[in-house]
C-alpha cells in the first residue's frame, strides 16, 4: 500500500518519520547541527550550562576536526600534478613564474600558492593563409602559404604575448610579403618567363628556396617578439598570378611554348644538316686531296716515261720515232668511231665500227693500217 493512501490510521510521510516509525527527520538534523556547528565555531551560539553547554562544545570540536582533516585532504591532494610525456608544466607561485615541471609526477605548493599551466609542447600546429602582393617588377602574384609550428618555450608562449598563434600568422604573412616583394616574377615563378637569354642559369626549386628564406624571418620575428615558438616548416603550396590577369599569362606562356617548339625543330634539323654538310665537305677535301695525289703521281709518272723514252731514242731514234707514232695512232683511233683509208681508195680495210659507241678498235687495225701505209712509202 502506498505511503499516502489513506487507511491504517494516520498518514505515513518517509520524509519525516523514521525507519521505526517516528522521530525527526535525520537530513533536518544534520542541517541543524551543521548550522549550530558553525555558529559556536565563529562565535555565535549561546552560553548554556550543563548538559546543554557540554552537547556545544563537543559538537563544535568534531566540526573543527572536520575542517581539519577536509583541508588536509586537500592539501595532499592538490600537491600533486601528474604531466602527460608531450606536455610540460609552468608554474606560478603567486602569479609569478617559478619553474617548468618536466613529464611525470611533480609536487607543488596548493593553491592559492603555486598554480600549473599545462602547456602541450610537442604538438604541431599549423596555420594557412593566402596573400596578394607586388613583386619587384611590379607584377602581381597571389601566394598560398602554410607554416608548420610547435610550442619552444612554454613560459613565453603563456605569458610574453596576448595571442601567440596569431603573432605568428602575421608574422608569416609579413616576412612572406617582404621576400616575394623583393624577388622579380621570373624568380618567383620561372615557369611563367616570357623572355629567357641563353645566360640564364636554371634553378632547381626557386619556391623552395624562398620558402626557407621566409622562413628565416620568420623565426627572427618571433625570437624579437618573444612568442616562443619554433617554426618547423614554412612552405608555398601555390605561386600563381590572379584570377584577372590569368588569361594574360596563359597568352604569355602559349608564345613562349611556341616559340620553345620552334627552336626545337630548328635545332633538330640543324642536327640533321650539320653533320651532312661536315660529311660532304669531308668528301670534297678528301677527293680534293685524292686528286692532287693523283695528278702529282701522274706527272712525276709521265716525265720518268719521258726520260726513259728519251734515252730509247737516243739509242735508236728511227725504232723509237715508230713506236711512239704507232702507240700515238693507237691511243688516237681507239678513241674515235671512224674508218681511215691510208691507201687512198686502192687498198681499203673494212674496219668494223660499233654503232653509237666510242669503243677503242683493236690494235691489229692500227698495225694493219700502218703496215699498208709503209708499204706504200716503199712502193
Amino acid at each position: 500500500m502506498a505511503w499516502n493512501e489513506p487507511g491504517g490510521g494516520k498518514q505515513r510521510d518517509p520524509w519525516r518519520d523514521n525507519k521505526d516509525g517516528g522521530g525527526k527527520n535525520d537530513l533536518d538534523d544534520a542541517i541543524n547541527r551543521a548550522k549550530e556547528m558553525l555558529g559556536r565555531l565563529f562565535g555565535g551560539g549561546g552560553s548554556g550550562g550543563g548538559r546543554g553547554g557540554s552537547s556545544g562544545n563537543s559538537r563544535g570540536g568534531g566540526a573543527v576536526l572536520a575542517i581539519v582533516g577536509l583541508l588536509i585532504a586537500w592539501v595532499f591532494f592538490d600537491s600533486f600534478v601528474q604531466i602527460d610525456a608531450r606536455q610540460q608544466g609552468v608554474v606560478l607561485r603567486f602569479g609569478e613564474y617559478a619553474r617548468t615541471m618536466p613529464p611525470g609526477f611533480n609536487l607543488k605548493w596548493p593553491r592559492p600558492v603555486e598554480s600549473v599551466t599545462k602547456v602541450d609542447a610537442t604538438q604541431i600546429r599549423a596555420v594557412s593563409d593566402t596573400v596578394r602582393m607586388l613583386t619587384r617588377d611590379e607584377n602581381i602574384v597571389q601566394v598560398e602559404f602554410n607554416v608548420q609550428y610547435q610550442v619552444d618555450n612554454p613560459t613565453l608562449y603563456l605569458y610574453s604575448t596576448r595571442d601567440p598563434d596569431e603573432t605568428l600568422k602575421q608574422a608569416a604573412e609579413s616576412a612572406v610579403r617582404e621576400i616575394i616583394g623583393t624577388s622579380e616574377l621570373d624568380a618567383i615563378m620561372p615557369d611563367q618567363r616570357v623572355e629567357a637569354t641563353a645566360g640564364d642559369a636554371p634553378v632547381a626549386n626557386p619556391s623552395a628556396e624562398l620558402a626557407l628564406q621566409s622562413k628565416k624571418v620568420v623565426q627572427q620575428t618571433l625570437e624579437r617578439y618573444k612568442a616562443g615558438l619554433l617554426v618547423t616548416e614554412l612552405n608555398f603550396q601555390n605561386v600563381r598570378p590572379p584570377q584577372e590577369v590569368k588569361d594574360s599569362f596563359d597568352d604569355a606562356i602559349s608564345a613562349r611554348e611556341d616559340r620553345q617548339r620552334a627552336s626545337n625543330i630548328a635545332d633538330a634539323y640543324a642536327k640533321r644538316v650539320v653533320p651532312e654538310a661536315r660529311g660532304e665537305a669531308a668528301r670534297i677535301l678528301a677527293e680534293a686531296k685524292g686528286y692532287e695525289a693523283e695528278r702529282i703521281a701522274r706527272a712525276q709518272g709521265d716525265a720518268e716515261r719521258f726520260n726513259l723514252i728519251a734515252s730509247e731514242y737516243r739509242a735508236a731514234p728511227e725504232v723509237t720515232r715508230k713506236r711512239l707514232y704507232i702507240e700515238t695512232l693507237q691511243q688516237v683511233v681507239s678513241g674515235t668511231p671512224k674508218v681511215i683509208d691510208f691507201t687512198g681508195g686502192r687498198n681499203l680495210l673494212q674496219v668494223p665500227v660499233p654503232q653509237q659507241t666510242a669503243e677503242p678498235l683493236p690494235a691489229t687495225t692500227a698495225a694493219a693500217a700502218i703496215s699498208t701505209e709503209s708499204s706504200k712509202g716503199k712502193n
